[in-house]
């Protein structure tokens, strides 16, 4: 066998940095690194963590399970690494690399080998006759000066026009970064205004001139969209169902559904494949109507179902029961429960007048902390005439 056609059987290459292994801890956790570094580039964006499954880096990488886990535990160890696993029932990961703290541990490595570099040079001298003078060994290495100086009031330097037009637009950035659940919203907002100063055309700059919402213009409608960010309601439902067929909650499998619809690569195969179910299940009901069947059987994602909204769960739930709604307790309700409870517990009659009314008794008595409190005023009060018989507030003395 040619040495060409042998090489091209063995796959691709996985390629490590030597000098990288002194961070990283071994030359396993560097090759794990390097490759992690690889996925980063070809990710559409950077900034979100790296979904990899054990097999994925095998296939690529070499490294086995245990060395995956070893690699891992090194890169933690040292605040290079986060992970998160996915989901319970697979070994697909989530990864996250801590660029800022690879670039403090270089800089460090960096500044070693160069004093190595140095005091290897100095003592070269030493051993050379008449070459430099004892003294000059206990010089100490200095830092090169910087190339470029920073004023303490620099700026910035943009396409905004003032100091306050900045401010909004930083402002703004922090917000969408907030709003899409950024790891580090602030450390985000400052890559996108240092690639502005750099030259780097930005979107969200011409979004925000032209006075359109962060984002707004870079959204892209998808063939399995009715619009923008929502799915046809019966391939979403079919991608629900296929995690609750999972074991998932029914919230769970909602999320995991629409997460996996928002991913455009992911979203494509998915539609593709729905598409050609759908053609499947179209030929056997008009097969089925030729046959004589009236109502041809399809899946329950193609039922029409009306949407799930707040204001519909609300209504279902006051039909079954007024006391239990998704509705918190108004101000003005919880006002007037504390105002009745304080009526109760601060008054103290001495005299038939001072005698609280039944109703305003009855009203704190269906609350759970009311309930409580009318009891013990009632037992410490037989004077009133009041008394619970089978859970319920009595006068015995109704005339």
């Amino acid at each position: 066998m040619k040495i060409g056609v042998f090489l091209s059987d063995l796959g691709k290459t996985a390629v490590y940095y030597p000098r990288l292994a002194k961070v990283t801890g071994s030359v396993t956790s560097c090759i794990f690194f390097c490759h992690l570094l690889q996925w980063r580039s070809r990710s559409n964006n950077p900034y979100d963590w790296l979904k990899i499954s054990v097999q994925e880096i095998e296939q690529e990488t070499g490294l086995n399970s245990r060395e995956q886990e070893l690699a891992r535990k090194e890169l933690i160890e040292r605040n290079l690494l986060k992970e998160r696993l996915v989901e319970q029932q697979s070994n697909a990961l989530e990864f996250w690399l801590n660029l800022e703290a690879l670039e403090e541990k270089l800089h460090e490595l960096l500044h070693e080998l160069k004093s190595n570099t140095l005091e290897e040079t100095v003592i070269f001298k030493t051993i050379q006759p008449n070459a430099v003078k004892k003294t000059e060994l206990n010089v100490p290495w200095q830092r090169p000066p910087i190339a470029v100086k920073v004023t303490p009031n620099y700026q910035f330097n943009g396409p905004w026009k003032s100091h306050e037009q900045f401010a909004e637009f930083q402002k703004l950035l922090l917000e969408y970064a907030k709003e899409k659940g950024f790891y580090n919203p602030a450390d985000w907002v400052f890559k996108i205004i240092d690639g502005i100063t750099k030259g780097i055309v930005s979107p969200f700059w011409d979004e925000f001139v032209q006075g359109i919402p962060l984002g707004e213009s870079q959204k892209v409608k998808r063939d399995w969209e009715i619009e923008i960010g929502i799915a046809y309601p019966a391939f979403e439902e079919e991608r629900i169902q296929y995690y609750v067929q999972k074991g998932e909650p029914l919230e769970v499998a909602v999320s995991k559904a629409r997460s996996d619809l928002r991913n455009p690569v992911l979203g494509k195969d998915l539609w593709e494949g729905f598409l050609r179910k759908c053609d499947r299940i179209a030929d056997e009901a008009i097969k089925a109507k030729k046959s004589g069947i009236k109502t041809p059987y399809l899946p329950p994602s193609f039922t029409d179902r009306p949407a799930i909204t707040k204001e519909s769960v609300m209504q279902k739930l006051t039909a079954v029961s007024p006391q239990f709604s998704l509705e918190s307790s108004s101000y003005q309700s919880l006002a007037q429960i504390n105002h009745n409870e304080q009526k109760v517990t601060q008054k103290k009659p001495d005299s038939a007048s001072d005698v609280p009314n039944i109703d305003t008794l009855k009203a704190v008595y269906k609350t759970p902390m009311g309930k409580k409190l009318v009891e013990k005023q009632i037992t410490e009060h037989p004077e009133w005439g009041y008394a619970i018989v089978d859970g319920e507030l009595v006068d015995l003395i109704p005339f």
